[in-house]
């Protein structure tokens, strides 16, 4: 496999997993981290699901102020409209429209842009001490790296303003009362559980979950009529597949179904 500067990469079976690899710096993303980042999400090396996570402490701390770029990434005006436009949202957009399933799980501080990455993915888990943060309101700033859509949606007005304008963290166990997040375990067990569910997740069949994955980002933007021209759109897709075949007839011999991805 590549080998990156910021993260590192291994395939546990039909499973990505991607560490965010600067634990000296709790993972604060760099440029260059999110390079890495999205050029290991563009060559996935045929897996059928992604499990993102951190080494050491956290999560992401957020934007790094001492690496290359990294205080025009938070220092408002053109430099940080450059740093996001070039760097950080195209990672973050890679990570939304990818074809497979998204497990993160976060360990620790998951902040700034950290906090977006980790809630990006389609299940979150968290480990109790984690936490979420978003601080841009103590130095200025807004949120950013797609934290305002994905807060808002899963928390609706009152609670994500709250998260933004008071930049109060939030942990893992309310996050997961408020439903920001699939699931908080225990520290010692989230790595575990994540890839269990990430290994569950790439022995699904993975044609119709990358159209859910589509039609959920639809209906979280589009009308009920295009909606159902998504679902009918990744039916007929889904439909021709040999997992779909293979679904009919598992479901006819009363066994459990095994998809093959295609």
């Amino acid at each position: 496999m590549a080998e990156y500067e910021t993260i590192l990469t291994e395939k546990k079976g039909d499973v990505l997993v991607i560490t965010l690899n600067r634990p000296d710096r709790l993972n604060a993303a760099s440029l260059q981290m999110a390079e890495d980042l999205c050029a290991a999400l563009y060559d996935l090396q045929g897996a059928r699901a992604v499990l993102i996570t951190g080494a050491g402490r956290a999560f992401c701390s957020g934007a790094d102020l001492q690496a290359r770029g990294g205080a025009s990434a938070v220092s408002g005006g053109d430099a940080s409209h450059r740093a996001l436009m070039n760097h950080y949202n195209p990672a973050l957009s890679q990570i939304m429209r990818l074809d497979v399933p998204v497990v993160t799980a976060v360990n620790g501080a998951a902040a700034g842009v950290g906090c977006s990455i980790g809630l990006a993915g389609d299940f979150v888990l968290a480990g109790k001490s984690a936490y979420f943060l978003q601080a841009f309101v103590n130095i200025g700033l807004v949120p950013d790296g797609g934290s305002t859509w994905l807060l808002t949606r899963a928390l609706g007005k009152p609670r994500a303003t709250r998260m933004m304008m008071l930049g109060e963290r939030i942990g893992a166990e309310q996050a997961e009362g408020w439903g920001l997040i699939y699931k908080a375990v225990d520290d010692v067990a989230l790595m575990d559980e994540a890839l269990a569910l990430a290994t569950r997740l790439a022995g699904g069949p993975t044609v119709a979950l990358s159209a859910m994955r589509r039609n959920i980002l639809t209906a979280l933007d589009g009308s009920f009529e295009q909606v159902l021209r998504a679902e009918a759109e990744g039916q007929r897709l889904a439909g021709g597949t040999q997992d779909a075949r293979e679904g009919g007839l598992a479901f006819l011999e009363k066994r459990k179904p095994v998809f093959k991805g295609a």
